[in-house]
């Protein structure tokens, strides 16, 4: 969501700073380590919804071909498709591809690696300054529009700018990689025995799956199946989530070696750089995506994204073989409105990504990787064309269209 807002502002020709707390770009995808793109296309047609930059990057891994459509026009030697998400098949060609597209912008995009927002100074309903935290000390930071892309609302908070946060927050996961391990029919469910016995001697307090696929290599797998309770939002719960989540990750992997012989040689390759927090805070915007607008399929003039994902809960339980637990429906497609990613009180700051103005039901949808590269898409072209006029974002009749 914040490379693509950037990438796209810069190629506006106005001048932008793009801020990660990491030494890379990337998102969920090279943050996380979860090769996801999850809502790329309409399941239950599989129509390709995602369009523009976003587009772009699966087209420069030559993941997909310019202009595609539909999901069997993805190279099946780059990439796994199935229900309305791809899976790529190398993060760090990811990462590299981010760095690429973004020196392509120089003169008008610079990028602050290992930096991180911790103050807001305001006046008048808009943000003045904000101060960065880097290497070198603090930084304070001067600009005309502000995108924030954190997915936790941090500018729009640091700001005073009104927020939700739901009493009940979904679980994080810690998505892990265990290499030498041949694929074998009886595995899944080996897997999936020792976890539940793990659960049951009270080694596990949660687990989801377990899911496992060998998405990297042909004697690896990625495993999806940590469940960590938290706030994501709060440095002392997250803290406490990846120290949890890494005993997690390592108590089921110590199970699989001992007592599953397919992992006899198995070796623990790598966690995530970082725990995935699905649900911290959400903005007050000047609209609001609901359920209502996703399982009606709703299409607004202000449209300036497309969702499709289902509405993606989980549970602060253990569900075993599932994710969820209630079946999935797949909705088709909506649109997300171009006031959610409007704050109510800023007039100079647009958000992109989970923190956009949604309900808690509805954010489980649009919270998705494709969806939310497409509101940083939005957000990056609201952003350029408003501090090349008056009157702000908000300014903007009718949005900023889906591609612009």
């Amino acid at each position: 969501r914040s490379l693509c807002a950037a990438i796209t502002a810069a190629r506006q020709g106005v001048r932008v700073l793009l801020i990660e707390r990491s030494g890379f770009a990337g998102g969920i995808i090279t943050n996380v380590g979860l090769n996801y793109f999850d809502g790329i296309a309409d399941a239950t047609t599989d129509r390709i919804v995602l369009q523009g930059l976003p587009l772009e990057f699966l087209v420069r891994l030559g993941i997909c071909k310019e202009g595609a459509s539909h999901l069997d026009q993805v190279n099946p030697a780059r990439a796994v498709y199935k229900a309305g998400a791809i899976t790529i098949g190398n993060t760090e060609e990811f990462k590299i591809l981010a760095d690429r597209m973004t020196v392509e912008c120089t003169p008008h995009l610079d990028v602050l690696y290992h930096s991180f927002v911790c103050e807001v100074r305001t006046s008048g309903g808009r943000i003045e300054n904000i101060i960065v935290a880097t290497k070198s000390g603090l930084m304070r930071i001067h600009a005309s529009v502000y995108v924030d892309a954190t997915g936790d609302a941090d500018v729009t908070r640091f700001a005073g700018a009104r927020v939700v946060e739901s009493e009940t927050l979904m679980p994080m996961t810690l998505h892990f990689r265990v290499a030498n391990v041949p694929n074998g029919e009886s595995l899944r469910e080996a897997v999936r025995r020792e976890v539940i016995a793990a659960h049951e001697a009270g080694e596990l307090e949660m687990f989801y799956g377990p899911h496992f696929g060998y998405l990297f290599g042909e004697n690896e797998i990625t495993v999806h199946a940590v469940r960590v309770r938290g706030r994501g939002a709060d440095p002392w719960e997250l803290t406490r989530a990846e120290i949890q989540g890494r005993k997690d990750a390592w108590t089921m992997y110590e199970r699989w070696r001992r007592n599953i012989p397919a992992f006899a040689d198995a070796y623990f390759l790598l966690s995530g750089p970082q725990i995935g927090v699905r649900e911290t805070y959400r903005i007050v915007g000047q609209a609001t995506l609901d359920e209502e607008d996703i399982l009606h399929g709703r299409a607004y003039e202000d449209g300036v994204a497309t969702g499709t994902w289902y509405m993606d809960v989980h549970p602060n339980e253990s569900t075993i073989d599932s994710a969820n637990s209630s079946p999935a429906y797949w909705p088709g497609t909506y649109d997300i409105r171009y006031g959610t990613l409007l704050s109510a009180d800023m007039s100079n700051l647009l958000v992109a990504g989970r923190c956009h103005a949604a309900t808690a039901m509805a954010a489980s949808s649009s919270r998705v990787t494709c969806t939310a590269m497409s509101m940083g898409q939005a957000a990056g072209a609201a952003a350029a064309i408003s501090s090349q006029r008056r009157g702000g974002p908000a300014a903007l009749a009718g949005g900023v269209g889906k591609h612009e």
